[in-house]
């Protein structure tokens, strides 16, 4: 079963004025949302860098110049892929459509010489969220939760007509990212500590992450370590969480939390996989409002030296916006979010939580039901 997604009128909308770059993890739904999008245009023509015969035509320039949409997959593979789609872009037919989707951050894959400046807009497409469950599938927002929290949110476990699919999916899809996907940038021994490195990670969803001691535990360096942790950055099967500093050189040296793009990875309990998904949730909604709307929107998490923490936090031009706090149960606010409330007046602040009896304000705190604030995020 495939379904529509909520990013399809807004590409739409993009294609007739600009190259879109859409990246994602990797069977996230962007090639069924570029066949979506390839049904508006005659004659348009899809290219994967991984098929043989489609690449044979990108290296020659074999395309149909009467295609109304181009659409090249896994082009960052590709040695100067900047030149060449400068070129293709500046070389297209009249009125000709060009859609590059990838499976992996193009920042990644920058390169010296020719520049795409002014010539494109980027799009991210991530799994499923409640706000998108809700709008594009009629799901209620505490159903779209369960389902999240049970199967994640990928597009074919979330839609499978079982668990036992979902999890049959979820186990292939994590096997094939390590052995396929990461040796891209990895070398072929190393891929059984990499496997360990992301157990690892699954086991300490919510935790602030050392990397140094996970670099002890694999008995590898820190460099190495770190090195794994930006593999899997690159891509997006992790995102990393950095504690809020207005100077952002002091946030990155503090240690991280790391969380899943699948929440379906976590190993944890519901707590973790909660924090998890609200995490994926937030950090699309802040990609999304960089995408959509060009502002500079940050996701981070707020910790003091006597380690009280706030789970999550959304900045916007460098100021914190929202303060969030996520709980499956309890719905006691704890006096350090209090504080941070009262500290920072101009932050809505909002305690979530997965089963509540009742909504209710205590202080500056709104505690109220997760999935339906989740539903009102923008994407």
């Amino acid at each position: 079963m495939d379904a529509k997604r909520s990013l399809a009128d807004r590409i739409r909308a993009d294609l007739p004025n600009k190259l879109i770059i859409l990246t994602g993890p990797r069977q996230a739904g962007k090639t069924t949302l570029a066949r979506l999008l390839m049904a508006d245009y005659p004659r348009a023509q899809y290219l994967n860098w991984d098929v043989p015969a489609d690449r044979e035509i990108i290296l020659s320039g074999a395309w149909s110049p009467r295609a109304g949409l181009l659409v090249f997959d896994e082009i960052h593979k590709m040695r100067d892929w900047k030149a060449f789609l400068k070129g293709v872009w500046d070389g297209r037919s009249p009125g000709q459509a060009v859609l590059v989707t990838g499976s992996a951050r193009m920042e990644t894959f920058r390169q010296g010489g020719e520049s795409l400046a002014g010539r494109y807009f980027a799009w991210r497409l991530h799994p499923f969220s409640v706000r998108e469950a809700v709008d594009m599938l009629g799901m209620k927002p505490a159903e779209a939760l369960d389902r999240l929290l049970e199967r994640g949110g990928f597009p074919e476990p979330f839609l499978a007509a079982d668990n036992v699919a979902a999890e049959r999916w979820r186990r292939q899809y994590a096997t094939d990212l390590i052995r396929e996907d990461v040796l891209e940038f990895s070398r072929v021994h190393e891929i059984r500590s990499l496997q360990l490195f992301v157990d690892l990670l699954r086991e300490r969803v919510g935790s602030p992450v050392k990397i140094s001691a996970l670099a002890q535990m694999l008995q590898i360096s820190p460099n190495t370590a770190t090195r794994y942790l930006e593999i899997l950055e690159a891509l997006y099967i992790v995102f990393r969480v950095t504690p809020w500093h207005r100077d952002i050189s002091r946030a990155i040296l503090k240690e991280s939390k790391i969380y899943f793009f699948d929440t379906g990875l976590v190993k944890g309990d519901a707590g973790a996989r909660l924090e998890n998904a609200v995490a994926a949730m937030l950090l699309r909604h802040a990609h999304y409002r960089h995408d959509a709307e060009g502002k500079t929107v940050s996701l981070h998490t707020i910790r003091d030296k006597e380690q009280h923490e706030i789970d999550f936090a959304l900045a916007e031009e460098g100021a914190i916006t929202d303060l969030i706090e996520v709980k499956h149960a309890d719905a006691a606010v704890s006096p350090y979010f209090h504080r941070m409330a009262e500290h920072l007046p101009q932050a809505a602040a909002v305690q979530i939580v997965a089963e509540l009896r009742q909504e209710t304000r205590r202080g500056r705190v709104d505690v109220v039901a997760a999935a339906e604030w989740l539903a009102g995020l923008r994407a």
